[in-house]
């Protein structure tokens, strides 16, 4: 069902698509504590809370182009750190890791707090505390939110043999997931940006040790954000998609379709619940495996959300086939395995007793990718591609490597300077 990019029709809407961003932050105090002020945004629906009352999540509308997206997060960025600056009851910053600053315990971690009719959002957050534990919760990254155009999906569906385009969409973005969670290992290893920890994350009286474990991603690590098992799900329709999922809610194995922790969520337009997507049909997907980036003012650099999208594109001109219940562990796995710091230590395994060291498992794939884009003589994608190319060639090119030589030595204290520094950068992003 992959898209045949050689016939002109197709080939003309390649590069069209809806892109949405969601981006984590904490609330901070400049000591690097958290802060306990009221949620300062409140009458603006693009600045929601997450887990908790001091976790910003800023949201995108909907545009056309990696560039409007990436533009339209630095809008909301300095929005929001404009108003932190200037609170009456005192300055406050976003954090701009992935990982906290000081935790003072769980009583720290307020639950996010709903009235009336949403309630039940804090009693479903009231759960996953109980479940995962709070600190957890404070894990904070961004979501990259995709469709393709109307117009490329039309073409294609007109080479199918399908009988509606609902049912081609659907399968569709069914093929996409399977291919980007086969590959989610590859992000992780390209994005990660994490790779300095307080102690405080781990044990009260730990407040202001550095941790430095072999983790690049902790979020995408064995300590991060994943159930207690591995979801096994079905691939070949919505219908048995939706079922997949709904069997672990029915087993109690999941609370709801939203605990399901994994590197890429299908979701229908509007209300997102399960019955939805299973009547409505998937409208986009959603990749939820980057880290924020601490060097960049807005969190995450443009080189990357472009990588992305080629990478999406051309992931879809590769042939459809089964993702396997061993398949889907080991996908798991990897990502698991990518998260890591120590380059050596991250092996790649691509099959039954096959298995590769994690750079030459991505350059394998970035030179295919490579070999792709210059049939088409796409300059940009190619430029993508070697841009992602040299944090291999040059390990401390990675965010990871350069983290750690930055905020090792007092990763709180350095990253308030950073909050400063990336808030003042603010005012030159656009």
């Amino acid at each position: 069902m992959s898209f045949n990019f050689k016939n002109p029709k197709i080939q003309k809407h390649m590069l069209e698509g809806y892109f949405g961003l969601e981006k984590e932050s904490l609330r901070v105090t400049p000591q690097g504590f958290l802060a306990h002020t009221p949620h300062p945004f409140a009458d603006n629906p693009n600045m929601e809370r997450d887990f908790c009352e001091n976790q910003t999540e800023l949201i995108t509308n909907v545009t056309d182009s990696p560039e409007a997206v990436w533009k339209e997060l630095a809008s909301l960025q300095k929005k929001a750190v404009a108003t932190l600056l200037n609170l009456k009851t005192g300055k406050e910053l976003l954090w701009p890791f992935s990982n906290p600053p000081y935790v003072l315990g769980e009583k720290d971690i307020p639950i996010a707090s709903y009235q009336g009719e949403l309630h039940g959002k804090e009693l479903y957050r009231e759960y996953l505390a109980s479940k995962y534990g709070k600190r957890k919760m404070l894990f904070s990254g961004i979501h990259f939110n995709f469709s393709f155009s109307n117009a490329l999906l039309e073409e294609g569906y007109a080479e199918s043999s399908l009988d509606t385009i609902r049912e081609y969409k659907d399968s569709i973005y069914l093929e996409l997931a399977k291919k980007v969670t086969r590959y989610s290992w590859l992000i992780v290893y390209l994005t990660a940006a994490s790779s300095v920890m307080d102690g405080s994350f781990f044990r009260d009286e730990e407040r202001g040790r550095i941790v430095l474990k072999n983790l690049a991603s902790p979020r995408c690590s064995k300590i991060g954000y994943w159930n207690d098992f591995v979801p096994l799900l079905k691939y070949d329709t919505l219908q048995s998609y939706v079922e997949s999922i709904e069997s672990y809610v029915e087993q109690g194995q999941l609370k709801e379709a939203a605990e399901l922790y994994y590197p890429v969520r299908l979701k229908p337009a509007g209300e997102n619940t399960l019955e939805h997507l299973k009547n409505t049909g998937v409208n986009h997907i959603e990749l939820r495996m980057l880290d924020l980036n601490p060097l960049e003012p807005v969190g995450i650099r443009k080189d990357d959300l472009l990588f992305i999208h080629y990478f999406i594109l051309y992931l879809m001109s590769l042939e459809d086939g089964e993702f396997l219940p061993f398949e889907q562990t080991m996908a798991v796995r990897n990502e698991k395995s990518a998260s890591k710091y120590e380059e050596q230590s991250i092996w790649i395994e691509t099959g039954w007793n096959s298995c590769f060291p994690v750079r030459h498992a991505a350059l394998q794939v970035l030179s295919a990718m490579n070999h792709f884009y210059e049939k088409f003589e796409n300059k940009n994608a190619l430029f993508a591609i070697r841009f992602q190319e040299q944090k291999i060639y040059c390990p401390e090119k990675r965010y990871a490597v350069q983290v750690r030589t930055l905020f090792r030595e007092d990763y709180v204290k350095r990253g308030i300077a950073q909050a400063e520094k990336l808030a003042q950068e603010l005012e030159f992003v656009i």
